[in-house]
């Protein structure tokens, strides 16, 4: 059986952090989850469980989360990674999905995809998300079904051919350029439909739809000139992935 660790980067998660470990657990024995200067008391909420927690002293952002606890699972000489979400957005019971998908692609990138569930998405996030495809499949040089997806498969392999984990962007940038980079390389990046989860009253979300979107758009936009516009991966990436490259259907 291949030997998995889940990350979950959380910063000010208290009210959903439990459930959503506790629920993991079920799914993965190894599990880290990295406390992000919270202040709000999300690492006490895990007293008990039988879990690794990192924390940090300062809120340094989800890029900063996501490096450290990527280079302490790659520590445990885990085969790959699973990154998931604090706030509930994410089912832990959809980790044997995604993990079925990285056994029949061993060395690509799965992402969890929320956009064929589009009517339960939030229209400027939907419209956010687009944007950030467009721009991320271009520089990537194919089609990417939801790059700001943060439940995913990462293969250890890949994060070792890519340098590890120091030397990456902050914030939300992290997880854009890390698909860039890999696709790049020729890793494989395999979409696996899930239910978009949106609760009326759960806490705002992290992710700023203009200004992360601007700063992701930046630095893609830096990797495409440094290609010369590279007009090969911008034709490849309005191309529709083949039928079939998508994994199931979208589960409630």
């Amino acid at each position: 059986m291949t030997r998995v660790a889940v990350v979950i980067p959380a910063y000010n998660e208290a009210r959903t952090i439990r459930d959503v470990a506790q629920r993991t657990l079920r799914q993965c024995p190894r599990l880290i989850v990295v406390d992000d200067g919270s202040v709000d008391g999300t690492s006490e909420q895990l007293a008990g469980l039988p879990l690794t927690l990192l924390r940090s002293a300062a809120n340094s952002g989800k890029g900063a989360s996501l490096r450290r606890g990527l280079t302490r699972a790659l520590e445990e000489r885990v085969e790959a990674v699973v990154t998931l979400d604090a706030d509930g957005q994410h089912l832990p019971e959809d980790i044997p999905r995604l993990l079925a998908a990285h056994a029949r692609h061993r060395n690509a990138i799965v992402i969890a995809s929320r956009m064929r569930d589009r009517d339960n998405i939030p229209r400027d996030r939907y419209l956010a998300n687009r944007v950030a495809n467009f721009w991320i499949g271009w520089a990537a040089g194919r089609a990417i079904e939801d790059s700001q997806s943060g439940f995913r498969v990462y293969p250890a392999g890949l994060l070792d051919a890519l340098g590890g984990c120091a030397s990456r962007a902050e914030g939300f940038v992290f997880e854009s350029e890390i698909l860039i980079d890999a696709a790049r390389r020729g890793a494989g990046i395999v979409a696996v439909p899930i239910a978009a989860i949106y609760e009326p009253r759960g806490r705002r979300s992290h992710f700023r739809p203009v200004l992360d979107i601007a700063l992701i758009t930046r630095m893609v936009a830096w990797k495409i000139v440094s290609r010369g516009f590279d007009p090969a991966g911008l034709m490849k990436s309005l191309r529709a992935p083949p039928p079939g490259a998508g994994e199931g259907k979208a589960e409630r």
